[in-house]
């Protein structure tokens, strides 16, 4: 289909894809909260009702009635040359905190051509986009390849449930290509092929110390602090120079290749432009070490938060009972999640405060980082079509985040990783008040109808 052709298609149907496309933004798919289960369950089902209508074979499939469903589809063609595996995910991040929202975010809500509402962008309004590119181009009688697809309710906690099914269900979701729409353009705005993501893995971190709060002043000086026990555990995690301090962490780093180097610097990091968007300057992590290289082909250690003691309005003269840090870590290839974990336990073991008792919970996502070819057949024919997007052309590009299942995904299947999406730094995605605009979801549409075409 041309791209003419496409908005025309677009245009004619653009209430109904509105209208859908609100619907599934207002179910409160919160995964990881098990309250939420139930809301789940209900968006899973109108997706399967969605897809069927397209003419899929869908089925919900359950590890636990207490954990979110997946959503699995398949449209086959007997004559097909090439089978596509479709991934995304439902689930969207919590919504705190509420009162920064200037519209409920399960309430989708227009403005200035953006849509505003939680998923908006991650990942709902991309793999719903790409899909609307299918249907134009099944109503259109273009050519297609076969099509499996799994969507899951878990992505934004660890994608668990796909992670412990995905070996039962290779058959069902083996595939020549992997099409992934989570990513997005490059910080110029030009549309990117992302030839790489960062692994993860997320743990919390709990110091233990007194049965109960104590008076700071009858016991201060006496009874160890969790509090600040927990300040001196995150700061022994980096060098003053921001380095990675854990002993064999960094072991078997796998540094990009010279042309990947190259095609990653091609359009430059706007340093000024970043501290226009963001509010600061992107001096975080070891110093002396370019940002691009920083962001895309360094690991991280990063606190997501610290909580302990009284936070409230004044004071509260207390040592509390308990501290907890949330802790993150990116990992590059040459990285093992594994090897990683044990590195880091041994760390904290070594520099748990005295007095204190350390205790270390929640570990999950758990998934290595990778890199792609980027001469495949596959990426020459994305790389084409999306330089028709921007007269700039397309990029490739390394991303600092993960998708962790991307990797056992191409393990299970044998499929060849696609990454494309039309994320923007503005669409504030985790954040309050995320948002995605027309214009990227029409792209969305475009390059959904383009590349199932070309795959055919």
């Amino acid at each position: 289909m041309t791209r003419e052709q496409i908005d025309t298609w677009f245009e004619q149907h653009r209430c109904e894809i509105l209208e859908d496309y609100y619907t599934l933004l207002r179910f409160p798919t919160i995964g990881a909260d098990p309250e939420r289960v139930g809301d789940c369950v209900a968006c899973a089902l109108w997706i399967k009702d969605f897809l069927e209508k397209l003419g899929f074979t869908a089925d919900l499939v359950e590890k636990s009635p207490a954990l979110p469903p997946l959503v699995v589809a398949e449209r086959l063609l007997p004559d097909a040359e090439r089978t596509i595996l479709v991934y995304g995910h439902y689930d969207v991040q919590p919504v705190d905190p509420l009162d920064q929202w200037e519209t409920p975010p399960f309430e989708p809500s227009e403005r200035e051509g953006r849509i505003y509402a939680r998923g908006a962008q991650d990942d709902k309004g991309q793999w719903f986009s790409l899909l609307q590119g299918l249907r134009a181009a099944i109503e259109s009688g273009e050519k297609l390849p076969s099509i499996r697809l799994v969507l899951e309710g878990q992505e934004e906690s660890g994608s668990g449930v796909l992670a412990d099914l995905s070996y039962d269900l290779r058959k069902r979701l083996a595939a020549d290509v992997l099409l992934v729409a989570d990513t997005g353009k490059d910080a110029s705005g030009r549309p990117a092929i992302v030839a790489g993501l960062r692994g993860v893995i997320h743990f919390t971190v709990t110091l233990h110390g007194p049965k109960y709060d104590l008076h700071s002043g009858q016991h201060g000086g006496i009874a160890p602090n969790p509090a600040q026990g927990i300040a001196s555990l995150v700061a022994s995690l980096h060098t003053a120079d921001g380095a990675i301090a854990v002993e064999g962490f960094c072991d078997g780093i796998e540094d990009p290749t010279e042309a990947e180097f190259a095609l990653a610097t091609e359009s430059g990091f706007d340093e000024n432009a970043y501290e226009r968007e963001i509010g600061v300057l992107p001096v975080g992590g070891e110093r002396g070490v370019p940002a691009i290289v920083r962001n895309a082909f360094r690991p991280t250690v990063e606190v997501n938060g610290i909580h302990s003691g009284y936070g409230g309005p004044g004071s509260k003269t207390v040592i509390p009972t308990h501290a907890i840090a949330k802790i993150s870590c990116r990992l590059v290839p040459g990285q093992s999640p594994a090897r990683v974990w044990e590195c880091l336990k041994a760390h904290f073991e070594q520099y748990c405060p005295r007095g204190l008792t350390l205790e270390l919970t929640d570990l999950t996502g758990c998934e290595p980082g990778f890199r792609l070819p980027i001469d495949s057949p596959v990426m020459r024919i994305a790389h084409d079509l999306l330089n028709t997007f921007d007269e700039r052309g397309a990029v490739l590009t390394w991303e600092g985040a993960s998708i962790p299942i991307v990797a056992r995904l191409r393990d299970i299947t044998g499929a060849a990783p696609l990454l494309v999406g039309f994320g923007m730094q503005e669409d504030r995605i985790h954040c309050p008040n995320e948002s995605y605009s027309l214009a990227q979801f029409t792209d969305g549409v475009r390059w959904g109808a383009q590349i199932f075409t070309a795959l055919a």
